[in-house]
């Protein structure tokens, strides 16, 4: 079977790696044509355009790049229509997906939705739209599938599949100590524009705790000049790329932008201060739409505050070292979190999500 999959973020890189590895083991004849990253090349798939090229976050920043934005779309139906995939395979990354989509189904795609766009956080009345260009929705977050019951929309609840690449990651040795200092991880994010916003501030924390080693989990889509540019005036912070997980073993704390990693990081166990900032006009945009109480995933699964989330003009030197403080020397802060985190765990539950999303994907590719 022929099978196109479009992921748009290093998120969506990971999951559809791992997808990829499941679908050649259902399928021993897999031929898989791929938008992604690094990782599903390496897993197998035939890489058509990187991550990288895509990553436009932001009201404003979309509009800034839609000439390019576009372009990307008309290549895209282009490809595919050469193509011809028994199977369109879409991973999050719902701006481009959706469209995508909407184009594709009534051409006769079969159309399955990996990881559920946000739709619950803004833009409900997207839905209408998902019921008649999506056939199979696969959902990774427990509160989702009510969500759609309310729309009168059938999805498939699979878990979440960073429960099963996580417990592989623990399940293995750790590797040396990357420092002989305890550690504060960062996790900045993938997108330069982001990246260059936040990690600044992340970084002054670096000068309050000169006993702990700041190390910076480096996305493989940002150049090793650009970090360098930011990290190189403080002694004690250093760089690690492709060592996320790695790092997050060893961390006391950590600093992680808003998105998936959030999730990854509590997983790890490890105590965290979620951090966004945007562009003021995106974010006075994004603040009049998005009706979801917070941003970081885990807050959301549990529906209550369980890590902190600075949030633009929260943002800031101040109160990121107070939020810190409280993670590294409040005993009843870091015992409340790991409570909440060993709650989260189970809510995900134990599916093996990875597999299940292959199976199904397999099922509409021959149906």
């Amino acid at each position: 079977m022929k099978y196109y999959i479009i992921a748009g973020e290093a998120s969506g890189d990971l999951h559809g790696s791992n997808l990829i590895k499941q679908l050649k083991q259902q399928d021993t004849a897999a031929d898989i044509r791929c938008w992604g990253g690094d990782m599903m090349q390496q897993a197998g798939g035939t890489l058509v355009k990187h991550y990288k090229d895509l990553a436009f976050m932001g009201f404003i920043e979309v509009v800034m790049n839609i000439r390019t934005v576009l372009k990307n779309m008309e290549f895209c139906k282009k490809d595919i229509q050469q193509y011809q995939p028994d199977v369109l395979v879409l991973i999050d990354y719902a701006g481009f997906n959706l469209r995508i989509a909407e184009w594709a189904k009534p051409l006769g795609y079969k159309v399955v939705f990996y990881i559920s766009p946000q739709v619950w956080a803004w833009k409900e009345n997207r839905v209408k739209k998902i019921r008649t260009s999506v056939d199979k929705m696969l959902c990774i977050l427990p509160f989702e599938q009510e969500f759609y019951k309310k729309w009168d929309y059938e999805v498939e609840y699979i878990g979440h599949p960073l429960i099963q690449v996580i417990k592989e990651a623990k399940e293995k040795p750790v590797d040396k100590p990357l420092s002989d200092k305890p550690i504060i991880a960062i996790l900045p994010g993938s997108r330069k524009q982001e990246v260059s916003v936040k990690l600044p501030i992340m970084l002054t924390m670096a000068e309050h705790f000169p006993d702990y080693q700041f190390i910076v989990a480096q996305a493989p889509s940002l150049d090793d000049a650009f970090i360098a540019g930011l990290t190189g005036a403080h002694p004690n912070v250093s760089t690690v790329k492709g060592q996320t997980y790695n790092l997050l073993r060893q961390a006391e704390a950590a600093l992680v932008t808003s998105g998936t990693a959030t999730l990854e990081t509590a997983l790890f166990g490890v105590p965290e201060v979620v951090c966004y900032k945007g562009s003021a006009i995106s974010y006075f945009f994004a603040k009049r739409l998005i009706k979801v109480k917070y941003i970081a995933l885990v807050n959301l699964v549990m529906d209550k505050p369980v890590v902190k989330e600075l949030i633009q003009h929260e943002l800031n030197e101040d109160n990121l070292l107070k939020e810190l403080t409280l993670l590294l020397k409040d005993t009843t802060v870091r015992n409340r979190i790991k409570t909440d985190y060993a709650a989260l765990w189970s809510k995900l539950g134990e599916k093996d999500a990875s597999r299940r999303a292959a199976e199904v994907i397999y099922t509409e590719a021959i149906s």
